[in-house]
């Protein structure tokens, strides 16, 4: 009896996983790092202005009969003829450019994190293949991936979306299969290095199968450089599908993203209309630098390299 309650006593004094990371080199270097603090803010901004800044919006700007043509174009609220209800201004439409950049935010950024979620599930299975099983297999998959980034990634996406047409789901087919290859060659060759570990051999002896060597051996050792890449490749999406967008080959104008917006307001901007594209823009380069920014700090605190 004494020596169970023993036992819970010091298994209960373990600290537990939260408590430990909170006590660890990365979450103290992330704490004295303003580039990692500035830069997770701006994130976390972004992500609940999007899932929460509907509630806020002065207008649905996608709700046709919440529109007013008499509106058309006003300029910002700090501007002659601005009014306060339109602080970032109105598009040709009367619609509101700063509930308009809320609502296109939340489809440019489940694009972004979604696509990236599809690329790097679809290429750590390939890599993890090709580097595991070697031979042949691998030969022929990093051939295909050799091809591949012959070509600008863009130029792919620009063919998918004129042969599928505009669709979400046809967008994110597009990024999975212009995104996957990174992550596949990444995996393939860490895999290449943790297989040769006596770890490795000593579990092929014992008669571990080659399915559980992989996720419980050989997948937690390579995870490092997939979330650092991850982490750039969300902003790298955005701005993909920004451009599709803006280029009239992204999503339906049904369900309008940044680059769509930007894309309205171009054709006016010389017209002296600048807001209507600028504020847009400006925000997808706020999403994009504060994502990129978190990721050279993950990429500088993971990568074992460069300490």
């Amino acid at each position: 009896m004494f020596q169970q309650k023993l036992e819970e006593t010091v298994l209960s004094s373990k600290p537990s996983k939260l408590n430990r990371f909170f006590h660890s080199e990365f979450f103290y270097n992330y704490r004295k790092s303003p580039t990692a603090v500035i830069s997770s803010i701006m994130i976390l901004s972004a992500v609940l202005i999007a899932l929460f800044g509907p509630m806020i919006t002065p207008q649905d700007p996608y709700s046709l009969a919440g529109l007013n043509l008499s509106d058309a174009y006003k300029p910002p609220a700090w501007i002659e003829g601005g009014e306060a209800k339109f602080f970032f201004g109105t598009d040709q439409q009367g619609r509101d450019i700063m509930s308009a950049i809320i609502y296109g935010s939340r489809v440019s950024l489940y694009i972004g994190f979604v696509g990236v979620f599809f690329a790097a599930m679809t290429g750590i299975v390939v890599g993890l293949i090709a580097g595991y099983a070697g031979g042949r297999l691998e030969s022929i998959i990093m051939r295909i991936a050799d091809i591949q980034l012959s070509f600008p990634s863009m130029l792919i996406a620009l063919f998918l979306m004129t042969t599928f047409g505009r669709s979400v789901t046809n967008v994110l087919i597009a990024l999975t299969l212009i995104g996957w290859v990174r992550y596949a060659r990444i995996v393939r060759g860490e895999t290449l290095t943790v297989k040769k570990k006596e770890y490795i051999e000593a579990s092929k002896v014992i008669g571990f199968s080659n399915i559980k060597i992989i996720f419980q051996h050989v997948l937690p050792n390579v995870l490092t450089s997939v979330i650092v890449l991850s982490t750039i490749q969300v902003g790298s999406f955005i701005l993909i599908e920004a451009t599709l967008s803006f280029l009239g080959l992204g999503v339906p104008v049904i369900r309008p993203t940044l680059g769509m917006l930007c894309s309205d307001g171009f054709a006016v901007l010389y017209s002296g209309l600048w807001w209507v594209s600028f504020f847009p823009g400006l925000y997808i380069v706020f999403i994009v630098f504060g994502i990129n920014l978190f990721g050279d700090f993950l990429r500088d605190e993971l990568n074992p390299r460069l300490k």
